[in-house]
Protein backbone atom coordinates (compact mmCIF):
# COMPACT_ATOMS: atom_id res chain seq x y z
CA UNK A 1 0.00 0.00 0.00
CA UNK A 2 1.40 3.37 -0.91
CA UNK A 3 1.43 6.38 1.35
CA UNK A 4 -1.34 7.99 -0.76
CA UNK A 5 -3.67 5.02 -0.26
CA UNK A 6 -3.48 4.82 3.52
CA UNK A 7 -6.79 5.30 5.24
CA UNK A 8 -6.63 7.92 7.93
CA UNK A 9 -7.88 6.55 11.22
CA UNK A 10 -10.86 8.54 12.43
CA UNK A 11 -10.92 9.22 16.14
CA UNK A 12 -13.70 10.53 18.34
CA UNK A 13 -13.13 13.22 20.92
CA UNK A 14 -13.22 11.59 24.37
CA UNK A 15 -16.43 12.11 26.33
CA UNK A 16 -17.32 12.62 29.96
CA UNK A 17 -18.79 9.42 31.44
CA UNK A 18 -21.79 10.07 33.64
CA UNK A 19 -23.70 7.41 35.53
CA UNK A 20 -27.35 7.99 36.29
CA UNK A 21 -28.11 5.99 39.43
CA UNK A 22 -31.47 5.04 40.85
CA UNK A 23 -31.21 3.50 44.29
CA UNK A 24 -33.54 2.37 47.00
CA UNK A 25 -30.97 3.77 49.46
CA UNK A 26 -30.24 7.47 49.83
CA UNK A 27 -26.58 6.74 50.58
CA UNK A 28 -24.73 4.66 48.01
CA UNK A 29 -23.32 1.38 49.28
CA UNK A 30 -19.53 1.61 49.66
CA UNK A 31 -19.14 -1.74 47.89
CA UNK A 32 -21.09 -0.37 44.91
CA UNK A 33 -18.90 2.74 44.78
CA UNK A 34 -15.77 0.57 44.91
CA UNK A 35 -17.15 -1.67 42.15
CA UNK A 36 -17.90 1.35 39.96
CA UNK A 37 -14.50 2.95 40.52
CA UNK A 38 -12.71 -0.38 39.96
CA UNK A 39 -14.47 -0.65 36.59
CA UNK A 40 -14.71 2.97 35.42
CA UNK A 41 -11.98 4.80 37.30
CA UNK A 42 -12.16 7.52 39.94
CA UNK A 43 -15.09 9.89 40.08
CA UNK A 44 -15.00 13.55 40.94
CA UNK A 45 -18.69 14.39 41.29
CA UNK A 46 -21.47 12.63 43.13
CA UNK A 47 -24.58 14.77 42.82
CA UNK A 48 -26.75 15.01 45.91
CA UNK A 49 -29.56 12.45 45.95
CA UNK A 50 -32.98 13.68 44.85
CA UNK A 51 -36.21 11.83 45.47
CA UNK A 52 -37.20 10.14 42.22
CA UNK A 53 -40.90 10.88 41.88
CA UNK A 54 -41.03 11.38 38.12
CA UNK A 55 -42.61 7.95 37.54
CA UNK A 56 -43.61 4.89 39.56
CA UNK A 57 -42.08 2.54 36.95
CA UNK A 58 -39.36 1.22 39.29
CA UNK A 59 -41.34 1.09 42.56
CA UNK A 60 -42.57 -2.51 42.23
CA UNK A 61 -39.00 -3.75 41.89
CA UNK A 62 -37.07 -1.25 44.02
CA UNK A 63 -39.65 -0.04 46.54
CA UNK A 64 -40.21 3.55 47.63
CA UNK A 65 -38.61 5.97 48.06
CA UNK A 66 -36.18 5.79 45.17
CA UNK A 67 -33.29 8.23 44.95
CA UNK A 68 -31.77 9.69 41.77
CA UNK A 69 -28.14 10.68 41.76
CA UNK A 70 -25.40 11.14 39.21
CA UNK A 71 -21.84 9.95 39.46
CA UNK A 72 -19.40 11.69 37.13
CA UNK A 73 -16.11 10.02 36.36
CA UNK A 74 -12.85 11.91 36.32
CA UNK A 75 -11.26 10.34 33.25
CA UNK A 76 -12.57 11.06 29.78
CA UNK A 77 -13.58 7.96 27.83
CA UNK A 78 -13.78 6.79 24.22
CA UNK A 79 -17.43 7.32 23.24
CA UNK A 80 -17.39 4.22 21.04
CA UNK A 81 -17.32 2.16 24.27
CA UNK A 82 -20.79 3.21 25.45
CA UNK A 83 -22.36 -0.20 24.74
CA UNK A 84 -19.56 -1.95 26.67
CA UNK A 85 -20.21 0.36 29.63
CA UNK A 86 -23.91 -0.52 29.59
CA UNK A 87 -23.21 -4.26 29.40
CA UNK A 88 -20.89 -3.91 32.38
CA UNK A 89 -23.47 -1.97 34.41
CA UNK A 90 -26.04 -4.70 33.74
CA UNK A 91 -23.60 -7.21 35.30
CA UNK A 92 -23.04 -4.90 38.28
CA UNK A 93 -26.80 -4.47 38.82
CA UNK A 94 -27.11 -8.27 38.91
CA UNK A 95 -24.47 -8.51 41.67
CA UNK A 96 -26.39 -6.09 43.87
CA UNK A 97 -29.83 -7.70 43.55
CA UNK A 98 -31.66 -8.73 46.70
CA UNK A 99 -34.28 -11.48 46.41
CA UNK A 100 -34.01 -11.24 42.60
CA UNK A 101 -34.91 -7.53 42.67
CA UNK A 102 -32.65 -4.68 41.71
CA UNK A 103 -31.74 -2.28 44.46
CA UNK A 104 -29.78 -0.13 42.06
CA UNK A 105 -30.31 0.87 38.43
CA UNK A 106 -27.24 2.11 36.57
CA UNK A 107 -27.54 4.14 33.38
CA UNK A 108 -24.24 5.11 31.78
CA UNK A 109 -24.22 8.06 29.48
CA UNK A 110 -21.87 10.34 27.63
CA UNK A 111 -21.72 14.08 28.05
CA UNK A 112 -20.10 15.76 25.05
CA UNK A 113 -19.85 19.36 23.88
CA UNK A 114 -23.04 18.88 21.86
CA UNK A 115 -25.26 16.44 23.73
CA UNK A 116 -25.97 13.79 26.32
CA UNK A 117 -26.33 10.26 25.00
CA UNK A 118 -27.64 7.42 27.16
CA UNK A 119 -27.28 3.68 26.69
CA UNK A 120 -30.33 1.44 26.94
CA UNK A 121 -31.49 -2.10 26.20
CA UNK A 122 -34.89 -0.95 25.01
CA UNK A 123 -35.38 -0.38 21.28
CA UNK A 124 -37.53 2.56 20.19
CA UNK A 125 -37.84 4.42 16.90
CA UNK A 126 -35.40 7.15 17.94
CA UNK A 127 -32.66 4.86 19.27
CA UNK A 128 -29.63 3.68 17.33
CA UNK A 129 -28.31 0.12 17.64
CA UNK A 130 -24.75 0.03 18.94
CA UNK A 131 -23.91 -3.62 19.67
CA UNK A 132 -25.05 -6.72 21.58
CA UNK A 133 -28.59 -5.45 22.19
CA UNK A 134 -27.52 -2.00 23.39
CA UNK A 135 -28.91 1.18 21.85
CA UNK A 136 -27.79 4.78 22.06
CA UNK A 137 -30.30 7.54 22.70
CA UNK A 138 -29.75 11.23 22.10
CA UNK A 139 -31.37 12.45 25.31
CA UNK A 140 -30.43 16.14 25.45
CA UNK A 141 -29.01 18.42 22.77
CA UNK A 142 -26.82 21.39 23.68
CA UNK A 143 -27.75 24.28 21.43
CA UNK A 144 -28.29 28.03 21.77
CA UNK A 145 -26.43 28.04 25.09
CA UNK A 146 -28.48 25.42 26.94
CA UNK A 147 -29.75 21.86 26.92
CA UNK A 148 -32.81 21.19 24.80
CA UNK A 149 -35.00 18.16 25.39
CA UNK A 150 -36.96 15.91 23.07
CA UNK A 151 -40.41 14.40 23.44
CA UNK A 152 -38.72 11.13 24.50
CA UNK A 153 -36.36 12.69 27.06
CA UNK A 154 -36.88 11.15 30.50
CA UNK A 155 -38.73 13.53 32.86
CA UNK A 156 -35.86 13.77 35.35
CA UNK A 157 -33.41 14.69 32.58
CA UNK A 158 -35.85 17.42 31.52
CA UNK A 159 -35.90 18.96 35.00
CA UNK A 160 -34.32 22.36 35.53
CA UNK A 161 -32.24 20.99 38.43
CA UNK A 162 -30.56 18.32 36.32
CA UNK A 163 -30.16 20.53 33.26
CA UNK A 164 -28.31 23.01 35.51
CA UNK A 165 -26.10 20.17 36.79
CA UNK A 166 -25.35 19.07 33.22
CA UNK A 167 -24.44 22.63 32.23
CA UNK A 168 -21.91 22.81 35.11
CA UNK A 169 -20.52 19.43 34.09
CA UNK A 170 -20.28 20.58 30.47
CA UNK A 171 -18.22 23.63 31.54
CA UNK A 172 -15.86 21.38 33.48
CA UNK A 173 -15.65 19.00 30.50
CA UNK A 174 -14.77 21.87 28.14
CA UNK A 175 -11.89 22.82 30.47
CA UNK A 176 -10.65 19.22 30.39
CA UNK A 177 -10.70 19.21 26.60
CA UNK A 178 -8.82 22.51 26.43
CA UNK A 179 -6.19 21.25 28.89
CA UNK A 180 -5.64 18.23 26.64
CA UNK A 181 -5.57 20.43 23.51
CA UNK A 182 -8.55 18.57 22.05
CA UNK A 183 -10.49 21.74 21.23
Amino acid sequence: MTEDNKVTELLFIPACLIMGILSSQKELDETLIKTLTDNFGPFDVLADPVIFDFTDYYEKEMGFPIWRMFLVFENLVPPENLAKYKLLTIEIEERFKVDSKRKVNLDPGLLTTANIILATTKNRSHRIPLEKGIYGELTLLYTKGCYQEFEWTYPDYKSAKFKALFEKLRSKYLKQLKEKNLI
